[in-house]
């Protein structure tokens, strides 16, 4: 596992945005052999889009081969509404990029059977070959995607009702009423994001800073969901510094060594 540490978010989203174009671009994508990569929301991946949508606008990366799956979407909740991730993702990037719309996968929260829908999103991703590579975030708890804590680490897309401290964090998001925030969630397994090629995992802010040092020095639980990383062959976490700061000195050497050899 690689550890990204950047001095604060803004350098963070610069070095995953131009990871993620590198990689777009190694690839080579074609219409029959497309680049595949999961995508995240929330306010962690907007710097990250913000400048995807700036490279694409110069020419410096095309996403017209590139298909996406998200990590989860809200149950109840039409598409249109400014809360769904649907909204938020096309609001955020999908409009500003020259993405083929049918290249383009996001959960249901709508649908009237959810384990189809979960089930019919697992499948699609096979169709594809699996995913190249999974950006993702992390929630003050550890958890990835809405796979609370005590989520199997083998799970699969499926639903989920959401921990208090989840629907806590996202009432921001909800003019902070937790009334309004939805309690349960479609989203992606532990597995599912385990599986991609390539998992990169963003992080900022001190209170992240309890779930970098589990998913770096801690052991592999499912109360931290995201100290599966530990056991991918390619994963990334990026984080600043304050997010880093439960980190060991010699963890923040070591990775520092490597990123950084002088």
């Amino acid at each position: 596992m690689r550890v990204i540490i950047k001095d604060n978010l803004e350098d963070c989203s610069v070095w995953t945005a131009s990871y993620i174009a590198y990689r777009i671009k190694q690839a080579k994508p074609t219409a029959k052999n497309p680049f595949v990569l999961g995508l995240p929301t929330g306010s962690t991946p907007l710097g990250v889009y913000k400048e995807l949508i700036y490279m694409c606008k110069n020419k410096k990366v095309s996403f017209e081969h590139v298909v996406t799956f998200n990590m989860d979407e809200y149950v109840g909740i039409e598409p249109n509404n400014p809360q769904s991730y649907h909204y938020f993702m096309y609001h955020n990037f999908f409009n500003h990029i020259d993405i083929n719309q049918k290249n383009i996968h996001i959960l249901n929260g709508m649908t009237k059977d959810y384990a189809k829908e979960c089930e019919n999103y697992e499948q699609s991703i096979l169709t594809y070959g699996g995913i190249d590579l999974f950006l993702g975030g992390v929630g003050s708890d550890g958890h990835i995607a809405f796979n609370e804590p005590f989520s199997s680490l083998s799970s699969r897309t499926r639903i989920k009702t959401l921990a208090p401290s989840t629907i806590k964090d996202n009432s921001r998001f909800f003019n902070n009423d937790i009334k309004n925030v939805p309690t349960q969630a479609l989203t992606v397994g532990v597995g599912t994001i385990m599986d991609a090629k390539e998992v990169i995992i963003m992080a900022s802010g001190n209170n992240k800073a309890d779930a970098i040092y589990q998913a770096v020095e801690g052991s592999i639980n499912q109360k931290w969901t995201i100290t599966a990383m530990q056991n991918h062959p390619h994963g990334i976490i990026v984080c600043d510094k304050s997010a880093a700061s439960k980190l060991s000195s010699e963890a923040i050497e070591y990775f520092n060594s490597i990123e950084n050899p002088k």
